[in-house]
């Protein structure tokens, strides 16, 4: 029988888990409980990376009776809901169907967050579907802060019962591979540098970059393939590896009329106002300026801003605080606030990963994207025209404290591309995308591939930004999809799964398989897929390669809300 491994036995508050106070949420037991002393903890799943796929990971392994070990590279659990500050993407038929039970339980956490900690108006309490920030990107927009506090709370009860251990500001530094098993990943904290070495049966991949792939020596792509690899009507004739989507630094801003919160303009504001996009279609002109391409039709177009609250433009779009769902004075002088997360702040001057990008240079491009941000802001209080003819909002001002941060930056740049894993099977454009399939099918009225090995849903346009190989947008129709379990497994190792966008994906694909449902799907999945295989004693790759064992795993997800198949429904 298998030993069980009990990780954490002390308790720890929300308090604890928000104010990044302590880099380590539960205390691991002795030896005697089964964990190794000194610095080598033992667990059933260890995964690496806390943001939103790892989460949904933990989640599954715990719910399935599991011990876990899941490590993060900021103060934040969450990723791209919280240390990187982005309100949801979701599909339209977000509050009906293509979601798994999980992630709606999280949404309708964060909703009871603000009906019972937030001062909201009766009508806002009383709405069904409640968007505290009212932006319109999502039917749910809200600070990043009660993300971390919704997740912290499903997560609170396995740190409390001794089941899960979370190591925050970690980071992986080695792995220890033999043959085509991981046997252990050594972690370390970049404050103080401590190692620790993780040993699990199971590992997951779920940082932002795949950054556990090449130190496993997981055989994987980086960047955009080429035509003759994917066959895909947008891929480029040569592969790219250096040609991936932008990073953003996002951050967060409030507004209050009369006021000046103008500072000194940032070190870099010379080079970022006057910098005009060398891109293919062209962009318009410069990158600070409210004109830009159209992602679809690549024609200069403009939403307008007006951070008074008038209107639908870049002010709306991710709001995440609108002052009419609270009651009168909850938010005096203020028009709220929203999250920046623009085209005016996609930095393309360089990828994070990729041949010839050290940590030094992946750290220089990261603070350039910070000062392209803080770039913008200063362009935003000081040049920005204005509907009445003048200039400049200079009542805006950083909302550092709803990022967590001194400098008003989210903790983490926003990260829409990975290292993706060279897959048992690969997800292309030709899967997914609607006129491709209309071109296979030689039909108009067409659905997505159909995958017998379905482990979840998703649904969005594919969705690529300007990228840092000279591409502006690829915003093309997709159709509602599945996520095969084929795209989960590594052609060659047995323990490492990928639980982000790291999947077997491409360059292409990845435009809709990167956003936050889709993302909590593919940690699920993996989450499960390694509590099962450690119930059954079966590797991953006999669970898809038999059709009974197949069926049981997924007859398992479904018992526990993981959507395996759409409704027939339009395309995105």
């Amino acid at each position: 029988m298998r030993r069980r491994r009990f990780l954490s036995g002390s308790s720890v508050g929300l308090a604890a888990w928000t104010s990044g106070s302590g880099q380590v949420i539960g205390r691991a037991f002795d030896a005697a409980a089964g964990l190794a002393a000194g610095n080598e903890i033992r667990a059933d799943v260890a995964i690496i990376g806390g943001g939103v796929g790892g989460c949904a990971a933990a989640l599954a392994a715990l719910r399935n009776g599991q011990t876990v070990v899941m490590t993060e590279p900021t103060r934040w659990i969450g990723g791209q809901l919280t240390s990187q500050a982005v309100p949801p993407d979701e599909h339209p038929w977000i509050e009906q169907f293509g979601a798994n039970a999980s992630y709606r339980s999280f949404r309708d956490a964060i909703r009871a967050i603000y009906r019972r900690d937030y001062p909201l108006t009766e009508a806002a309490r009383s709405a069904r579907h409640l968007n505290p920030g009212g932006g319109n990107v999502s039917r749910l927009c809200h600070e990043p802060r009660v993300a971390l506090a919704a997740l912290t709370a499903m997560l609170a009860p396995y740190v409390s019962s001794g089941r899960l251990l979370v190591l925050l500001d970690h980071e992986p530094a080695s792995a220890d591979v033999r043959g085509d098993r991981v046997r252990a990943v050594e972690v370390r904290d970049i404050r103080s540098h401590r190692g620790r070495t993780l040993v699990a049966p199971y590992y997951l991949d779920a940082t932002e970059l795949g950054d556990l792939l090449p130190l496993a020596g997981v055989e994987h792509v980086i960047g955009a393939e080429s035509h003759d690899q994917t066959g895909e009507p947008h891929a480029p004739s040569n592969a790219q590896p250096l040609n991936q989507q932008a990073i953003t630094a996002c951050f967060a801003v409030e507004y209050f009329a009369g006021q000046d919160h103008v500072g000194d303009p940032p070190a870099e504001y010379a080079f970022w106002r006057d910098y005009k996009p060398a891109l293919r279609p062209e962009w318009p002109g410069k990158l600070l300026d409210l004109t830009y391409s159209d992602p679809i039709t690549k024609k200069p177009g403009s939403r307008g801003f007006d951070p008074r609250g008038a209107g639908a433009g870049l002010w709306v779009y991710r709001r995440i605080i609108d002052p009419r769902h609270f009651v009168a004075g909850s938010y005096p002088g203020s028009s709220g606030a929203t999250l920046v997360n623009w085209p005016q702040n996609d930095y393309l001057l360089g990828p994070l990963v990729g041949p010839g990008i050290t940590r030094e240079i992946a750290a220089g491009h990261v603070a350039r994207a910070r000062q392209l941000s803080l770039a913008l802001l200063y362009w935003l209080q000081t040049e920005c025209p204005r509907p009445d003819g003048k200039t400049g909002w200079r009542g805006l001002k950083l909302r550092n404290d709803l990022v967590g941060t001194d400098d008003g930056m989210a903790m983490a740049v926003y990260v829409r591309e990975s290292r993706r894993i060279q897959a048992e099977f690969t997800v292309t454009e030709n899967h997914v995308g609607l006129d491709a399939r209309r071109r296979e099918l030689k039909m108009d009225d067409v659905a997505a591939a159909k995958f017998a090995d379905s482990v979840g849903v998703g649904a969005y346009r594919i969705d690529l930004h300007p990228s840092t190989g000279g591409d502006n947008y690829i915003d093309i129709g997709s159709l509602p999809f599945q996520i095969p379990l084929g795209a989960l497994i590594p052609r060659r190792m047995e323990n490492l799964l990928p639980a982000c966008k790291n999947l077997g994906v491409t360059h292409i694909s990845n435009g809709c398989y990167r956003l936050h449902p889709v993302e909590w799907g593919i940690g699920e999945a993996a989450g499960a897929l390694a509590a099962y295989c450690l119930a059954t004693g079966e590797p991953p790759r006999a669970v898809r390669a038999g059709a009974k064992r197949l069926a049981a795993f997924q007859a398992m997800l479904a018992s526990q809300g993981v959507e395996l198949d759409w409704p027939r429904v339009g395309p995105r």
